[in-house]
């Protein structure tokens, strides 16, 4: 299934896309159960969905297989597809990525959090404030939303808890991240790096797990206005999906709707960058690309999931994105 939060005038709601159309998973479940339930067993947000386990996606298969209410995806706007409770984040996960940056001795997964604050969705505006960088990168990433919940879980039952999969965009502030050190070489401070308003794009939609044969044979690409700035595959990690699964839950008991990160791919702008320690390399199939720019448009894409594109735009110029955490917090 592909699984979308969508908003159609007013209403907000959970979908599933059905080759053009977008079905409305609660009134296509009370369509088919022929009850009152449907609001208890499909949740109006899609991080309630997934806490719902079995009971919930099983409704969710069943309101699919009904079919209606839906309407043309065309005619609705996607918003991201969920709000997760945290964004865990593996960094240096694939050799090329490492090699157009400064050096760093790392024999386990980087791990750093991304706050849920900065989420937006398909179309939303990414924007960059002149407060926060001057630097604003891109990074194409496989993300993956926990579906059960489990705390040091072993390898070979890591996929199990996995609910599906989404694109998503670690936008990221370079000159906060990677900051000249008075005595040389660069200090690292992921924190403001990584986390300010408009810098988690994710979307268009969940993956659920069963549609996803090998999440370590995707292809992955990120182009800017239609430049292609990263290619590459997931095959290409240096840690696995399973591996950052059971990595992560040895720290935290992995909740659903959680959503991991599982790093970026070389091509980012950072390696056109020496001032903050960039090291470009040949590739004849990317283009080596500088820093995003208001009036450009970044588009994301993982093979087997789906793109995800956001335009660029000055702080103070941004459209303005619904504020579906507000939503969610009041009910």
């Amino acid at each position: 299934m592909k699984l979308v939060t969508f908003q159609l005038g007013d209403r907000q709601a959970l979908g599933a896309v059905a080759g053009e159309e977008v079905v409305d998973l609660q009134a296509a479940y009370a369509a088919s159960a022929g009850d009152d339930a449907a609001a208890e067993r499909i949740p109006s947000t899609m991080t309630a969905l997934i806490a719902g386990l079995e009971p919930s996606w099983q409704a969710a298969e069943q309101a699919l297989a009904h079919g209606t209410p839906s309407y043309p995806l065309a005619d609705v706007k996607l918003l991201a597809p969920l709000l997760p409770p945290i964004i865990l984040n593996s960094g240096q996960n694939y050799w090329d990525h490492r090699d157009e940056k400064p050096p760093v001795e790392q024999h386990d997964p980087e791990f750093f959090l991304k706050a849920p604050l900065g989420v937006i969705g398909p179309g939303d505006d990414v924007i960059l404030d002149p407060v926060v960088t001057s630097k604003l990168d891109y990074e194409v990433e496989l993300a993956v939303v926990i579906g059960k919940p489990g705390r040091h879980i072993p390898k070979e039952r890591a996929l199990e808890h996995v609910f599906g999969y989404t694109v998503a965009n670690d936008v990221t502030a370079r000159d906060r991240q990677a900051v000249p050190h008075p005595e040389g070489g660069f200090e690292y401070r992921l924190g403001p790096g990584k986390n300010f308003d408009t810098c988690a794009p994710i979307g268009p939609w969940i993956v659920t797990r069963d549609e996803i044969a090998d999440p370590q044979d995707l292809a992955l690409r990120t182009l800017v206005n239609g430049e292609l700035r990263q290619s590459n595959s997931t095959a290409k990690m240096i840690w696995d999906v399973a591996t950052l699964v059971s990595f992560f839950s040895d720290f935290y008991t992995l909740q659903p709707g959680v959503l991991i990160e599982t790093g970026t791919p070389g091509g980012t702008a950072w390696s056109t960058d020496p001032e903050i320690g960039g090291q470009a390399y040949e590739r004849e199939d990317v283009t080596r690309g500088g820093y995003l720019r208001p009036g450009d448009v970044v588009r994301v894409e993982v093979d087997g999931i789906g793109s995800l594109e956001n335009p660029v735009v000055a702080q103070g110029e941004a459209s303005g994105v619904v504020d579906r955490k507000t939503k969610e917090a009041v009910g």
